[in-house]
């Protein structure tokens, strides 16, 4: 069955090669045919193809489905208390983790499956369609092989995170080769990316040289790289990172020039992450530096009980727009585009032919409502 979608005011694409030729590929009075839950078609109404079923929208904007390229939402407890304290000026290093790994060990599958599909719910309430879920609050064996099992319920963006900090009591060597021996054995086979908080200005996260052990032991396991890097301070991370072809490096917060340099230089993604700054009274990345360097750029949430516990991507856009320096249309686009190149994947964050069909409405006639009228419900994954 073919289902004709008319009535968009406009359609952001990101394809060059249509419409306006712009970094969006914008189509204006547009509508888009959709088959098995495939793009078949798209272009001006006018030229539209008849169509099994027809679907009006009424003059909104459809953009292409979020994709939040980094999440931790496989967790059970809250930390208000931690942020209502850095709102009063205690600086966050990476500690408040621990209380987090207490909740989840203590909660069953089931209390974790219930929570883990209510937030996935309300991602999509808010038009994000592929999501990116990290493990990382277990760091036992059997934990951590728990949460990508049921990460991968829900997305086959999973990401074994056993390097998210040192657990309290066990000695720094004899977890970091856990997690690059049984551990890793354990989880792979539920993983498709390893990721490693590498952040030496914390005590609980990892130096370069354990991060890279980490790395490269996931690496061998068959799993594709992730780094959290330079959140805290300046250091390795976004050096190792490009060393090593991760796909992604996240936070970027403390760069230095050379940091910048290679960035633009590889194929590496920049993953920021503003609702992290937002919710730690901490400065926040410099979006404009990276673009004008030629480095690639996507936005996500980094949803977590610590220290960004938001689920929503147009949230994030508008601070990109207000406080990272980006456009209306670099913001969408990294929050779209760039967060499938930093999953490697070409068939999600576009709109074109062959492209799965998530597609977002907006309660809008443009893609500038998303800044323009930040905190407004305006966006909403399409149900089909």
């Amino acid at each position: 069955m073919s289902l004709l979608l008319t009535g968009i005011a406009e359609l952001v694409t990101n394809d060059r090669s249509v419409g306006d030729g712009s970094q969006l590929g914008l189509v204006r009075d547009a509508a888009v045919v959709v088959t098995d839950a495939a793009i078949a078609w798209i272009g001006p109404s006018s030229a539209a193809p008849p169509c099994d079923r027809r679907r009006d929208l009424g003059g909104r904007a459809v953009v292409p489905g979020f994709v939040d390229s980094h999440a931790h939402l496989v967790f059970a407890g809250e930390r208000s208390a931690e942020f209502a304290a850095r709102m009063a000026g205690v600086p966050y290093d990476g500690g408040g983790i621990a209380t987090t790994v207490a909740a989840t060990r203590a909660a069953d599958d089931d209390e974790l499956r219930r929570l883990l599909a209510s937030r996935v719910a309300e991602m999509r309430a808010q038009g994000t369609t592929t999501v990116e879920v990290k493990s990382g609050y277990g760091l036992t064996v059997a934990d951590e092989q728990r949460a990508l099992r049921l990460a991968g319920e829900v997305t086959s963006e999973t990401t074994y995170l056993g390097g998210h900090v040192v657990p309290p009591g066990v000695a720094r060597e004899d977890y970091v080769a856990l997690v690059t021996g049984e551990m890793l054995a354990a989880c792979a086979p539920h993983a498709r990316w390893i990721d490693v908080f590498c952040e030496p200005a914390s005590p609980h996260a990892f130096t370069g040289e354990e991060a890279e052990a980490i790395l490269l032991a996931g690496r061998g396991a068959g799993l594709g790289l992730r780094v959290h890097g330079n959140q805290l301070a300046r250091g390795p991370g976004v050096a190792l990172a490009v060393a090593l072809g991760a796909a992604s490096v996240d936070h970027c917060t403390h760069l230095a020039r050379a940091d910048v340099d290679a960035l633009a230089g590889s194929a590496t993604v920049a993953t920021l992450l503003p609702g992290v700054e937002f919710s730690t009274r901490s400065p926040y990345p410099d979006a404009r530096r990276l673009l004008d360097a030629g480095a690639t750029l996507a936005l996500a949430t980094d949803c977590n009980p610590g220290t960004c516990f938001t689920t929503s991507m147009p949230f994030v856009i508008a601070l990109a727009v207000r406080d990272l320096g980006m456009t209306p249309a670099e913001a969408l686009w990294a929050a779209t585009a760039g967060g499938a190149r930093a999953l490697c994947r070409d068939d999600v964050g576009v709109l074109r032919p062959g492209a799965r069909a998530d597609l977002t409405v907006l309660d809008a006639p443009n893609h500038v409502h998303l800044a323009y009228r930040c905190g407004v419900p305006l966006a909403r994954a399409l149900e089909l």
